[in-house]
């Protein structure tokens, strides 16, 4: 007897994975008309805008570069750098806070209290705006709870300044620093510490040239997120502290609503723009900062 070869043809498999991958394309399809609606028009409307100046005389429009010009100068300027500052500082402070915090409750040995504070974390993290700006007067305002009971006026504190400004950011600043860093701190291997520990290294030393340099992307990425999301904020900021302390954010709504200048709406997308770009140095800085922790923590 001799053996039949059977012969299978591999076509109608290949077409079945095309067949798939075509339905997977479909299946997108949704969230990329969603992305295009509410990101993609705007993004558009906000760049023609920008671009655009209006003659007030014969109401002719024009492309000009004297939005961005006037959005670069002046008290533009200012409360851009203001904004800059504010982030910068607030995303120093929410760092070096937020890491220690976050130390303690990977090595702590009550699961409920690591399960309890990143809970909290995941909620004060997106705490903001009025109810927050209300919670802080409520509390540290010039007739606070706190600052009548401790005297905190006669000291020199001043919730409307500007390091009263950080505080309240570090509200939800600092616990979302709590929910970037810990898988990063779960990813030290033990082993690391232990090898660290029989070479006769210190804890401090473990931590100078082992632990630090593994997490420093980490650190960073967080650095950039916490900027990016003080950088954003308007509505605590709005309804604390007004007009009193220059921030990109404030400037973007009084050109808009007309509170200062009229006819400033198109200003008012140039610095939306000048936000954008800032932004996007943001988030380069922070994606390979992303990626390259997760290789190391892999």
């Amino acid at each position: 007897m001799t053996a039949t070869a059977v012969r299978v043809d591999p076509a109608p498999a290949a077409r079945t994975g095309r067949r798939r991958r075509s339905l997977g394309w479909v299946a997108v399809v949704p969230l990329l008309a969603f992305v295009a609606v509410a990101f993609g028009l705007p993004a558009i409307a906000m760049l023609d805008g920008a671009f655009t100046a209006k003659d007030p005389a014969t109401g002719a429009t024009s492309y000009t570069l004297d939005n961005l010009t006037t959005s670069l100068k002046g008290a533009y300027l200012t409360a851009l750098l203001g904004s800059v500052k504010l982030s910068a500082v607030s995303a120093a402070l929410g760092t070096l806070v937020g890491l220690p915090l976050a130390q303690a409750v990977v090595t702590s040995r009550f699961r409920a209290l690591r399960e309890a504070v990143l809970t909290a974390s995941g909620v004060l993290a997106n705490f903001g705006g009025v109810p927050l700006a209300f919670a802080f007067v409520a509390t540290l305002g010039n007739a606070g709870v706190l600052t009548r009971h401790f005297g905190l006026t006669s000291k020199g504190w001043d919730l409307y300044s500007f390091w009263g400004l950080v505080v309240v950011y570090l509200y939800f600043l600092i616990p979302l620093m709590v929910l970037t860093v810990t898988p990063a701190l779960d990813g030290l291997r033990v082993q690391w510490r232990e090898a660290a520990r029989n070479n006769g290294a210190t804890a401090v030393q473990y931590w100078r040239f082992v632990a630090l340099p593994v997490l420093l992307p980490t650190l960073l990425g967080g650095f950039v997120l916490l900027f990016g999301s003080a950088f954003a904020a308007y509505a605590t900021a709005a309804a604390m502290v007004g007009s009193s302390i220059p921030l990109v954010t404030l400037q973007i709504a009084d050109a808009i609503s007309g509170n200062v200048l009229v006819g400033q709406e198109n200003v008012a997308l140039a610095l939306s723009l000048d936000m954008v770009l800032v932004a996007g140095l943001v988030m380069a800085v922070y994606l390979p900062l992303q990626r390259r922790s997760a290789r190391w923590l892999a």
